[in-house]
């Protein structure tokens, strides 16, 4: 039986059934929420024989996960921490691989207004005045980190308001869950909204600001830095990920009609 189970293993190896390579890439939980990583996965393990396990975080904790080098790559929306990211020698360059856009949510009885602002300032603006319940990521996130730039855009502060203003420090889904409980207003990327099935009371009520634009960028961490980390795979995974099979994918990923990411690698 010993030489017969040696047989076999044996035969896997001279014939090349080998397990699939594998890496670790840490993407934010706006990505994973939106059920894009459903569909790209299995192309990418179809194509390239390679297994992405996905570390679904935020993209301040992304970031602190490349930075210990606990992560072959990440794929973050905040230009400004990737930014020092790389001026911190921590990974090797930036690529660019698709955008959606902020939006905001609330109430469809708009107690605050929202629908009327003409730019996110003013819807922030209305909700401040209004005091109406808004829900924060509160968690470092890419969109935590947009919605605070926003509240300074509108001349306001967070750490002075009362308590229609909850952090919950809690991940795209489960700040959209706290919302929809509430009857609160919430800043959200457009796929999770999309994507999210316990709508409840909630609709979306403002969008369209240049503002609110919302860019997904790809960065290896820098095997220079961290010689455990999988730089090959990284780029054979950016190379797909940039490619026209991926371009095709990511555009005609819709959910009721409305489409939730736009590629915009440069080819």
């Amino acid at each position: 039986m010993k030489q017969f189970v040696l047989g076999i293993v044996a035969s896997l190896v001279l014939t090349g059934a080998a397990v699939a390579e594998e890496m670790k890439l840490a993407v934010t939980t706006s990505f994973h929420n939106s059920g894009l990583a459903e569909i790209l996965l299995p192309e990418i393990k179809a194509d390239l024989d390679l297994d992405v396990q996905l570390l679904v975080v935020g993209t301040g904790q992304a970031i602190r996960l490349g930075e210990a080098g606990d992560v072959d790559a990440i794929l973050v929306h905040s230009q400004k921490a990737e930014e020092k990211f790389l001026a911190g020698g921590n990974g090797t360059h930036r690529r660019e691989i698709m955008y959606n856009d902020f939006v905001f949510i609330g109430p469809k009885s708009d107690v605050a207004g929202v629908q009327a602002a003409t730019s996110a300032a003013e819807a922030l603006q209305l909700i401040a005045t209004a005091a109406s319940p808004f829900v924060s990521r509160g968690d470092d996130s890419g969109t935590h980190k947009k919605e605070l730039s926003l509240w300074r855009a509108a001349e306001l502060d967070p750490a002075g308001f009362d308590s229609w203003y909850r952090a919950v420090g809690a991940g795209m889904g489960a700040a959209l869950n706290t919302a929809s409980g509430m009857e609160a207003y919430i800043m959200a990327d457009r796929a999770s909204w999309l994507n999210f099935g316990n709508k409840g009371a909630l609709d979306l009520l403002f969008a369209g600001d240049p503002v609110l634009f919302n860019q997904y960028a790809y960065l290896p961490v820098n095997p220079e830095k961290h010689t455990h980390a999988k730089n090959d795979l990284a780029m054979k995974l950016e190379a797909w990920l940039t490619s026209d099979k991926a371009k095709e994918l990511i555009n005609a990923y819709k959910i009721n009609g409305e489409t939730l990411f736009v590629f915009n690698a440069k080819q």
